[in-house]
C-alpha cells in the first residue's frame, strides 16, 4: 500500500488499481474489463442496490467513480478526511464482494451498447479508434477499451465471474491512500480489507506487435460538416528511458495553446478549430497521435502542413528558449496535476503498478530537466520517422489526396 499524510488537507481519498484491462482479453470477451467495471457499482450482499452505494459515498459530500484502459482499472473515491473509514469500507465492498446479479447484467449490457453507439456516432472521438487500428492492427492494444457489438452482447454472466476470479487477485492490486490520515492508521482501516485471493493466476497480454514497416491511410465516409483526422506513428513505452523527451516532444508540438502545431494550424492558417497531440504508452510500446477538426475542403492541406512540422523537429535543434519554456510548462502541469488527493494517489499507485517503482515529483521534474535539444532530435527521429498511420472520417470518397498528402 502507498499512503501519504498531507495533514493540512480536508480530504482522503483512496484508489483501489488492479493490473488488468483491454489488452488482457480476446475479441470474444473484448469490453469485459469495462463491463465489470460498470457492474461493481450495481449492488454487494451488504448494498443489494446501486442506490445504496452511491447514497453511502455521497450521503457525506464525497465522491466516487471508476475508469478502465488498456493494462490497468481504477476504482477510487474521495471523501472528507474524517470519514476515510467509510471510503475503505465501500471502496472495497464493491471490488471484493460485487454480485454481478442476471438481472444487473443484462441491464448494464444495454447501458454499454447505447454508450457504444453513442460513442460511434461522434467522430471526433470514433476516429480516435480508427486510428489505434491501424496503429495496432489484429491485437487487443488496436481494439476499443469498450469493445464491440458483438462482444458485448455475447459476454455472459459466467464469463464475467470467470474474468473476475482470474484477474481480481491481491497481486495485481496496489492500494493509494492519501491525506489527512496518518500511515498507521491507513494500515489499520485497510488491511483487514484485502479478502481477494493472494495469488497469482499467471496471466498476461500478448506482446505489442512488431514495428509497422508502411503507412495506412484509413478513410469512413461520413456526411459531417467538418473532416476529424488523427495521425502518427509508433513511439515508447513508459518504461522507455526516452519517454520524459518524448513527453517534451509532444508538448513542443501539440499541447497547449503555444505549441507549434496550435500556432501554425490554427492561430497562424486558421485551418482548424482544434488540433493537438498526445502519447498513449503501454509496457512494450506505445504511440504519437496528432488530432485536428477542420474544413473538409482544407484537409490535405492541414495534414501537409503537420506532416512538414513533424519532419522539421527531426532536422532542427529546438532553440534553447523554446526547450526551456516547454520544460517550465511541463514541469508546471505535473505539479499543479497533483494537487488534489485523489490525483496524487492515482499518480503514485500507477507508478507502482505500471513499473514496479515509485519515483518522487523531484526526481520526475529533474528528468525533465536534463532533456537536451539533441535528445528531442535524437528521439524525433527515432519516432517521427516511421510509417505515418493516417484515418480520416468525413464526407470523402477517394482515399488517393489523404496518400499524397503525407507523402512529402
Amino acid at each position: 500500500m502507498l499512503s501519504v499524510e498531507l495533514p493540512d488537507r480536508a480530504s482522503a481519498s483512496l484508489v483501489l488499481m488492479l493490473g488488468v484491462g483491454s489488452r488482457f482479453e480476446d475479441d470474444r470477451i473484448g469490453g469485459i474489463s469495462h463491463f465489470i467495471e460498470h457492474l461493481f457499482f450495481k449492488g454487494t450482499r451488504r448494498r443489494p442496490t446501486a442506490r445504496e452505494i452511491a447514497e453511502a459515498i455521497e450521503g457525506v459530500g464525497g465522491a466516487m467513480n471508476a475508469s478502465t484502459d488498456k493494462e490497468l482499472t481504477v476504482y477510487w473515491t474521495r471523501v472528507p478526511a474524517d470519514r476515510v473509514d467509510l471510503a475503505v469500507d465501500v471502496l472495497f465492498d464493491i471490488v471484493s464482494d460485487s454480485q454481478l446479479a442476471p438481472e444487473d447484467v443484462e441491464r448494464e449490457r444495454m447501458v454499454i451498447l447505447e454508450e457504444l453507439k453513442m460513442y460511434m456516432d461522434q467522430p471526433q472521438d470514433y476516429v480516435h479508434s480508427l486510428f489505434e487500428r491501424a496503429m495496432w492492427p489484429d491485437h487487443p492494444l488496436g481494439r476499443d477499451i469498450i469493445g464491440t457489438v458483438e462482444s458485448v452482447s455475447s459476454t455472459s454472466r459466467a464469463d464475467l465471474i470467470e474474468y473476475v476470479r482470474d484477474h481480481y487477485r491481491l497481486p495485481n492490486l496496489v492500494i493509494g491512500l492519501v491525506g489527512a490520515i496518518d500511515q498507521e492508521r491507513a494500515l489499520e482501516l485497510v488491511e483487514p480489507r484485502l479478502h481477494l485471493p493472494d495469488e497469482s493466476n499467471g496471466r498476461t497480454f500478448r506482446p505489442a506487435p512488431s514495428p509497422l514497416t508502411a503507412s495506412t491511410v484509413t478513410v469512413l465516409r461520413r456526411d459531417t460538416e467538418q473532416a476529424h483526422m488523427c495521425l502518427g506513428t509508433r513511439a515508447v513505452s513508459y518504461l522507455d528511458p526516452d519517454r520524459y523527451a518524448m513527453d517534451l516532444l509532444n508538448t513542443i508540438l501539440g499541447e497547449g495553446m503555444s505549441s507549434r502545431l496550435w500556432l501554425e494550424v490554427r492561430e497562424k492558417r486558421g485551418l482548424a478549430y482544434d488540433v493537438h497531440s498526445y502519447t498513449s504508452k503501454h509496457s512494450d510500446g506505445g504511440a504519437f497521435t496528432v488530432y485536428m477538426g477542420v474544413d473538409p475542403r482544407r484537409a490535405t492541406d492541414a495534414i501537409r502542413l503537420v506532416v512538414e512540422e513533424l519532419r522539421r523537429v527531426t532536422e532542427d535543434l529546438v532553440p534553447e528558449p523554446e526547450l526551456t519554456k516547454v520544460r517550465e510548462y511541463t514541469k508546471g502541469r505535473l505539479q499543479l496535476g497533483l494537487e488534489s488527493t485523489n490525483s496524487l494517489a492515482s499518480w503514485l499507485c500507477q507508478q507502482e503498478l505500471l513499473t514496479g517503482q515509485v519515483k518522487t515529483v523531484p526526481e520526475v521534474l529533474a528528468f525533465y530537466e536534463a532533456v537536451t535539444a539533441e535528445d528531442l532530435r535524437r528521439v524525433a527521429r527515432r519516432v517521427l520517422t516511421q510509417p505515418i498511420q493516417l484515418a480520416v472520417i468525413g464526407p470523402f470518397d477517394q482515399e488517393g489526396p489523404f496518400w499524397a498528402a503525407i507523402d512529402i
